[in-house]
C-alpha cells in the first residue's frame, strides 16, 4: 500500500528517503487486551486501579494508563487492601494471585492466553513426572511466572545451545521442553534441535510456543531488511520481543536501531540511508508509529510504502468481571 507523498514548502532542500514499513507490526491481540482491562478496570472500580508490573513494556502505554488512574507497583504489598489490582500479560507464578485471595483483593488477569497455554503445558509435563527444561532469557517477567507455576526444581532454565551442552540429565531421565513466547524464532529452532539431538526422548509442545505476533514480526522484518539501508525498531529495551527485532534485522545484514519516540532519531543516522525500514514491537502503539514517520519526514522527503507479510485477525476475549 502506498501513502502519501510527505510534502512541505522546504521538502525540496531534503533529499528523498523510501521508508519500507513492516506489516504486521506493533500490538498483538495479548497486549491489546491487556490493556484494554485495565481501561476497563478504570471505567468499572474507578481510580485508581493498582497493576502489578509494566501492563506491557511500553513507557508511553503505561504513562497513558497512568494519567487515566492507574498505579503501577511490583509487589502486592504496594496494593492497599480493598484496591482492584491488574496482572500483567506477561504472566505471574501462581504464589501472587493466592496472595491476593489471602488478602481478598479484586483482582484481573491480564496475562496473555498464549502464556496461560505455555503454564498449563507446564502444569501437564509436571503432572507427567517430568522435569522441564525451558528455553528462555533470565529474569524476564514471563519466564519468572512460568517458573512459578512448578513446584521449585523441576524447571530448568537455558539460553543458549552451550547451555543445552552443559546440562547434566541423562538420555534415561523424563524430560519435556517450553518455551518463552517472545524468542528469536531462529535461534529456538536451533536450541530445540540441540536438546533434541542430546535428548532424543524429550517431550515438546504439539505447536511452538512462540507465539503468533513474534513469529509474524520477525518474518516481516526478514522481508524487508535486505532491501533496506538501516532499520528503526520501535519498543522499550526491556521488550523481548523488539530486542529480537532488532536481531533479526542485523542477521539480515542490515543495521538496525531500537527506539521509543521519533525523537531518539539521530540524523546522523540517516546520512547515505536511501532505504529506510520502520516496524515495531508487539507492545509499541501506532501512535508512535505515525510519530516516527513525522519525525523521518522533518530530515527527509518521505517515500512510504507498507510491506504486508500476513494478515492477523486474533482477538482474545475479556474476563468475565469485565462483561458480566
Amino acid at each position: 500500500m502506498n501513502a502519501p507523498l510527505h510534502d512541505s514548502p522546504s521538502s525540496a532542500t531534503r533529499p528523498a528517503i523510501t521508508l519500507l514499513i513492516a506489516a504486521p507490526r506493533g500490538f498483538c491481540a495479548g497486549v491489546d487486551r491487556a490493556i484494554e482491562i485495565v481501561e476497563r478496570s478504570l471505567e468499572r472500580y474507578g481510580a485508581p486501579v493498582y497493576v502489578r508490573h509494566e501492563i506491557v513494556h511500553n513507557k508511553y502505554v503505561v504513562d497513558g494508563l497512568k494519567d487515566k488512574g492507574a498505579i503501577f507497583v511490583e509487589e502486592l504489598d504496594q496494593v492497599p487492601d480493598g484496591a482492584p489490582v491488574v496482572f500483567s500479560a506477561h504472566g505471574v507464578p501462581k504464589a501472587v494471585p493466592a496472595e491476593a485471595d489471602r488478602r481478598g483483593l479484586d483482582y484481573l488477569d491480564a496475562t496473555c492466553p498464549l502464556v496461560s497455554k505455555v503454564h498449563r503445558q507446564a502444569e501437564r509435563q509436571i503432572e507427567a513426572n517430568r522435569h522441564i527444561i525451558f528455553i528462555g532469557h533470565k529474569g524476564h517477567p514471563e519466564v519468572i511466572g512460568t517458573f512459578g507455576q512448578v513446584p521449585e526444581g523441576q524447571m530448568t532454565l537455558v539460553e543458549t545451545e552451550a547451555d543445552v551442552a552443559s546440562l547434566t540429565f541423562t538420555r534415561d531421565d523424563e524430560l519435556a521442553f517450553l518455551t518463552q513466547t517472545t524468542l528469536s524464532v531462529d535461534d529456538t529452532g536451533r536450541i530445540v534441535e540441540a536438546l533434541k539431538v542430546r535428548y532424543p526422548q524429550i517431550v515438546g509442545p504439539k505447536a511452538e510456543d512462540i507465539c503468533y505476533a513474534t513469529s509474524n514480526r520477525q518474518a516481516s522484518v526478514k522481508e524487508i531488511a535486505p532491501s533496506c539501508d538501516l532499520v528503526l525498531v520501535i519498543g522499550a529495551t526491556n521488550s523481548s520481543n523488539s530486542v529480537r527485532l532488532v536481531e533479526v534485522s542485523e542477521r539480515c545484514g542490515t543495521a538496525a536501531k531500537l527506539i521509543q519516540r521519533g525523537s531518539d532519531i539521530d540524523p546522523e543516522w540517516l546520512q547515505g540511508v536511501g532505504t529506510l525500514g520502520l516496524t515495531a514491537g508487539a507492545s509499541a502503539p501506532e501512535t508512535l508509529v505515525r510519530e516516527v514517520v513525522d519525525r523521518i519526514a522533518e530530515l527527509r522527503t518521505v517515500h512510504e510504502r507498507t510491506v504486508t507479510t500476513t494478515e492477523e485477525k486474533m482477538v482474545f476475549k475479556l474476563p468475565r468481571q469485565l462483561t458480566d
